[in-house]
């Protein structure tokens, strides 16, 4: 045998090992469970993994065990605390976060509203920081939740960043649906709004996600393109009228560009 194709005969061995291995089972029903669009049912996972009843079972059992998957009255396995606190720690972390966090703190103080930062993953987008308004009147996002990006604020400003056809491709694999009568209600109209966006340079969400809910936001572009985030100010809708929100855009905006300057100079390449 040629040595050649030896050597890589032995990698691909190694490599269907450990995706046939105990650990790299367990590792794929995390990512079934973690990226389904909700809690699934045992028959649901059974249905969509190649496992024996008896082996699957006994895999979730094992996760829900750990802490990393857990069952709700219901029956139903959501992601389990364990794997959130894993999630909450590498986000600490994170070189993005750190460069934001200063320009978050600093738009929460001007408008005393709730600040998220939020990156694009999908159709979805990752919150990675939320600095809390000093209102009594609070908001129940949480750090490592996911939102869709039709109807969000920071969504569509990030996905406003995105060139014709990414934002063509991204599209098109949307599920819309109506969270609430704002929603928008397909491709067009998504469209039209992302192109007002890029005109007037920020994103509104007018109760599209959540009833009562209003944000404006900033879309942020790493310069390679990799990372597209955005930076919101969130409030309800009876305190955060549009022309407040309107007031606020430039602040909003501001602080976007702030953070991409900070990223240039941080996290660039070193000469």
């Amino acid at each position: 045998m040629n040595e050649d194709m030896g050597s890589e005969g032995g990698k691909n061995k190694v490599r269907r090992d450990r995706e046939t291995g105990t650990l790299g089972k367990l590792v794929s029903l995390l990512d079934l469970v973690a990226l389904a669009d909700g809690p699934m049912r045992f028959t649901d996972i059974l249905t969509s993994s190649d496992q024996p009843r008896g082996t699957l079972h006994r895999q979730l059992s094992h996760l829900v065990e750990e802490g990393l998957l857990e069952v709700d009255r219901d029956g139903r396995y959501l992601i389990g605390l364990r794997l959130l606190t894993f999630a909450s720690r590498s986000w600490a972390r994170n070189e993005f976060r750190a460069v934001a966090e200063p320009h978050l703190h600093r738009l929460q103080e001007y408008t005393g509203e709730t600040v998220h930062l939020g990156v694009l993953r999908g159709a979805e987008v990752i919150y990675l920081d939320k600095v809390e308004g000093r209102q009594s009147v609070r908001m129940y996002s949480q750090i490592g939740n996911a939102s869709p990006a039709y109807c969000t604020g920071v969504g569509k400003a990030a996905l406003s960043a995105l060139d014709e056809a990414e934002l063509a491709a991204r599209i098109s694999g949307f599920e819309f649906r109506l969270y609430t009568e704002h929603t928008l209600r397909g491709p067009a109209e998504l469209l039209s709004d992302i192109a007002a966006i890029r005109a007037r340079g920020h994103a509104f969400d007018l109760e599209e996600h959540e009833s009562g809910i209003c944000c404006v936001a900033a879309p942020i572009r790493s310069d390679d393109g990799d990372m597209l985030a955005g930076v919101s100010v969130t409030g309800p809708a009876y305190r955060v009228t549009p022309q407040k929100l309107q007031a606020w855009a430039p602040l909003v905006v501001a602080a976007a560009d702030s953070i991409m300057m900070d990223m240039r100079n941080r996290m660039g390449p070193k000469r």
